[in-house]
């Protein structure tokens, strides 16, 4: 294709790749810190007998927000808080990276990166007898989304940082970004 990458651009390609890794590994095999585990993954058991199908499965959007909203209300505000961030805070990489690392730069590719990985994600946690919700995926692919934001406001305030990241044509020329600088 005649393009020709740069050393920022590479060493973010390893900084995406370790934040998906580091997102499932944290999400699919978390190490609890009040619990006695064996081994650093802890007892990871894929569930053949589950009592139903739809065990611990949530496909109804929005019910993990009312439960939220029950347990600020009622004082019980502290893990939800953490939950509800949390599940922002993890993907805000996911859609940064991909929008400051890809030629033309979209929210559209920053939400569809956050959702396919949160998919995942989800898919694994039924497997490991973890808690599949649908609320997750929105709130990460909205964590996402705001990565995306992120990089908007970078790409406004620093320009010229943003377009170390984009790939060249072997001419010099930049072709990651077709937007004209602020």
């Amino acid at each position: 294709m005649g393009l020709r990458t740069t050393l920022p651009r590479e060493i973010g390609l390893v900084v995406f790749v370790m934040a998906a890794a580091g997102v499932m590994a944290v999400t699919l095999w978390p190490v609890y810190l009040m619990e006695d585990s064996p081994g650093l993954w802890g007892d990871i058991i894929l569930c053949t007998d589950r009592p139903s199908v739809w065990y611990n499965v949530n496909l109804v959007p929005f019910r993990m927000f009312a439960d939220y909203w029950k347990d600020l209300t009622q004082g019980g505000g502290f893990f939800t808080i953490l939950n509800f961030l949390g599940n922002l805070a993890v993907f805000v990489p996911l859609g940064f990276l991909p929008a400051l690392l890809f030629r033309n730069p979209g929210w559209r590719r920053s939400a569809l990166v956050g959702f396919g990985i949160s998919l995942l994600v989800e898919c694994g946690q039924y497997l490991v007898c973890r808690t599949t919700d649908i609320d997750d995926i929105i709130l990460n692919t909205l964590g996402a989304l705001c990565g995306y934001w992120i990089f908007l406001l970078l790409r406004r305030a620093a320009p010229n940082f943003t377009r170390k990241f984009q790939v060249e044509a072997r001419n010099g020329r930049e072709t990651g970004d077709r937007t004209p600088a602020p």
